[in-house]
């Protein structure tokens, strides 16, 4: 008796089926994005060099902002919520009336403003918990650079007539040294609470 061979089966066809699959899961597929923070994170400090009182950072100008696990904020020892963290933010960079518990201001001569009086040191403190989820973390990072960026951009547009963002490096630059309030975040620690 007579083997019979098998046919072949024709693959020509099965590369372009595979490419069509391909594209199909490709094109259907949904990838979360990220979100996260852009930073420039400062330089380390020589671990042997003192701090003269010169670089020692008075209570009044520093606003201390943590969040708990529960995702409660605190600002300057008051529950708050994220939506009025901005104006707080503001106020603090600000201080339009040279108000004793806002940051201290001197008189400085900034490029393209003449003599001027900002904060001395102003720096907002962040701080949270352990158990703080991302989210809300994101959240108040937003409403704290929001706050920064509009009293930049309002400062721009009142001296210029032209966004902050699309100043040239030299005036953006002057605008960060009139409106320096750098944000500082701490380690996460327990925050209030078990």
């Amino acid at each position: 008796m007579a083997r019979r061979e098998v046919p072949d089966i024709p693959g020509g066809s099965l590369a372009d089926i595979a490419f069509l699959l391909l594209i199909f899961f490709l094109v259907t597929t949904t990838m979360e994005t990220d979100t996260g923070l852009m930073r420039k994170l400062p330089p380390l400090q020589d671990p042997d060099q003192e701090q003269s009182d010169d670089q020692q950072i008075h209570e009044r100008n520093i606003l201390v902002v943590k969040v708990n696990k529960d995702n409660m904020l605190l600002v300057e020892g008051e529950i708050i919520q994220i939506g009025e963290l901005k104006d707080i933010a503001k106020e603090f960079i600000l201080n339009p009336n040279d108000a004793a518990d806002l940051p201290e201001k001197v008189e400085k001569n900034i490029p393209y403003f003449g003599v001027v009086r900002v904060a001395k040191q102003a720096v907002i403190s962040l701080q949270n918990d352990y158990g703080t989820t991302y989210g809300v973390y994101i959240a108040v990072q937003n409403e704290l650079l929001a706050a920064r960026d509009e009293v930049r951009n309002d400062l721009a547009m009142q001296t210029w007539g032209i966004p902050y963002d699309d100043l040239s490096e030299e005036r953006m630059a002057a605008v960060d040294e009139y409106y320096n309030a750098p944000i500082s975040e701490a380690e996460p620690k327990k925050i209030g609470g078990e």
